[in-house]
């Protein structure tokens, strides 16, 4: 029973061929660095009017909000293809230190979710916070990266 598991029967899906689970993944992962990308031009944009005692324009922080919604939902994407894949193709979870990287891009994304709604609340330090989530977020994408290259190597023929 070691070679069979589970979620390879679901849909009468060959699993272990995971062509549709890398398409998913990469589109996912390339979305996610854009939309990252998106962020930061718009979170210096909303810095630098509010430094420059300037009004942002009113679309700015609704986009802003936006964008960070969209790469929470791709990040959390990222997570389910990667446990369904890894638990399809190995049948446990913990391979490679792609699942690390992973899982600590996911707890930025969200911790810097949730630092975000706190800026103009009770929490002074939520914008300091907030910015200091998005530069290591820079980092964990980086690691996430170039762990995840690591990864699909393994798959490749």
């Amino acid at each position: 029973m070691r070679g069979k598991n589970i979620l390879q029967d679901w849909g009468g899906m060959d699993l272990p061929s995971f062509l549709w689970l890398w398409r998913i993944a990469a589109w996912s992962m390339g979305l996610s660095v854009a939309t990252y990308g998106v962020l930061a031009v718009l979170g210096l944009k909303l810095r630098s009017d509010r430094k420059g005692d300037r009004p942002s324009p009113d679309w700015l922080r609704p986009a802003h909000i936006i964008a960070g919604t969209v790469l929470v939902g791709l990040v959390l994407l990222l997570l389910a293809v990667g446990v369904v894949g890894t638990l399809g193709h190995y049948g446990s979870l913990g391979h490679s230190v792609h699942l690390s990287a992973g899982l600590f891009v996911v707890g930025l994304t969200l911790a810097s979710a949730w630092s975000a709604s706190q800026i103009g609340g009770g929490l002074q330090m939520a914008r300091s916070l907030h910015l200091g989530l998005n530069l290591l977020l820079l980092i964990g994408f980086i690691g996430v990266s170039l762990s995840g290259w690591d990864v699909v190597q393994k798959y490749l023929p």
